[in-house]
């Protein structure tokens, strides 16, 4: 299968994707860990969290399907939402609380 259809197939299918370099449990970048600390305090609960180190493939892809150069990548109900700046601002403010209780 096309690495974009898989791409698209896990965002849409997933209330909550995380793109990220490791782990929740073993983020393997800070800015990785930060965006799993952000969901955690936001309480996100189903979080389909994909590792692009283990293939290089979705690693090169994501970065095609948002046209967004840097991992981690947040989609929440088939949107692109950010990385882990555009993360933070937005969990300071608030609204990725929001988004993600408005999902409960």
């Amino acid at each position: 299968m096309d690495v974009q259809k898989i791409i698209h197939e896990q965002v849409t299918s997933n209330p909550v994707v995380l793109y990220m370099k490791g782990t929740p449990q073993m983020p393997r970048c800070g800015f990785s860990s930060t965006a799993v600390q952000i969901l955690q305090a936001c309480g996100a609960r189903e979080v389909l969290a994909v590792d692009v180190l283990a293939d290089e493939n979705i690693r090169q892809g994501i970065k095609q399907y948002a046209n967004w150069p840097t991992i981690p990548q947040l989609y929440i109900k088939g949107e692109f939402i950010g990385g882990s700046d555009i993360m933070r601002e937005m969990y300071e403010s608030g609204e990725l609380r929001q988004m993600l209780a408005e999902m409960a």
